[in-house]
């Protein structure tokens, strides 16, 4: 059973859904910079995004547990991704490595030993925004279907084995029913990727293949996942609020990624986005909260 912030969570993205789309940021992963996106976004609008994204790529665990922190207690939602490698801890590491699938998934290997291992450190942060009643929109293993990081080399089979041994571990092994888990599709939503519904909260799929609104993948999982939450969890070019809604194509929340990506769209944009009243900021997000 999810703890209480956690379902709270879940009954606010189920009542805004076909209504309004939350607005989400990822931070850059350089800590020096980590407010840079936030502070353009506020100076250009006067508005803040509602969702902070996170990252626990160079094993940052400690300082994405106080920017989480410091998130929520300014009223925001947080989720977390993690780019990762099997040995490394950064982004090269999430695409360069190579799975031996069979000794990663066999428990008390020593591959799958030193993977629980790296495990623990981010279960134990995980854990502090636990025992604060933060909830967190846990989205690991990203973008699988896409087969370009680790996780997703091996193909749709080895990624639910991975999928259900990480979920049992942090769910039951490690008690983190504040986590909200992310099912993270790439561009087209492939089949062979659903690990069950027991393991899954809410899906989801993102592009950067222009201005879109991913109407398509937005319909395909509508049809794979009927009733459930869907997300447009990382984007780049971000079209006019009212292609989504003249679209049918209401996602739950809307994600920009840090850096070139954000800066990419025309401040305009980024003005008519954040003053259009369906898009939810950290200030409207109270609001939502309080109907």
């Amino acid at each position: 059973m999810k703890k209480e912030c956690a379902r709270k969570l879940m009954a606010l993205l189920q009542k805004q859904q076909g209504k309004s789309m939350l607005l989400g940021q990822q931070e850059s992963p350089r800590t020096q910079l980590a407010d840079r996106e936030f502070e353009w976004i506020q100076a250009l609008t006067g508005e803040l995004p509602a969702i902070r994204g996170l990252d626990f790529i160079h094993d940052d665990f400690a300082g994405v547990v106080r920017r989480a922190r410091d998130w929520h207690q300014r009223g925001g939602i947080v989720t977390i991704c993690w780019h990762t490698g099997l040995t490394g801890n950064d982004y090269p590491s999430s695409k360069e490595d190579t799975p031996d699938w069979e000794a990663l998934l066999s428990e008390g290997s020593p591959e799958n030993r030193q993977m629980i291992r790296h495990w623990e450190q981010a279960a134990e942060a995980l854990k502090t925004l636990r025992d604060e009643d933060i909830p967190v929109l846990w989205r690991p293993f990203h973008e699988f279907d896409g087969q370009w990081f680790w996780w997703g080399k091996g193909g749709g089979e080895p990624f639910i084995r991975l999928w259900r041994m990480m979920h049992r571990f942090f769910s039951e092994d490690r008690g983190l029913d504040n986590l909200i888990w992310v099912l993270g599709y790439a561009d087209d939503v492939r089949d062979g990727w659903n690990p069950g519904a027991a393991c899954y909260d809410i899906v989801g799929s993102d592009t950067y293949r222009g201005e879109t609104t991913h109407a398509a993948a937005f319909r395909r999982l509508a049809d794979l996942y009927p009733g459930v939450p869907a997300a447009f969890h990382e984007c780049g070019l971000i079209p006019s609020p009212d292609a989504f809604f003249m679209e049918k194509c209401c996602w739950s929340w809307l994600m920009t990624w840090h850096g070139r990506w954000l800066m990419d769209n025309h401040p305009d944009r980024i003005r008519e986005v954040y003053q259009d009243a369906r898009m939810i900021t950290l200030r409207r997000l109270a609001a939502l909260r309080n109907e």
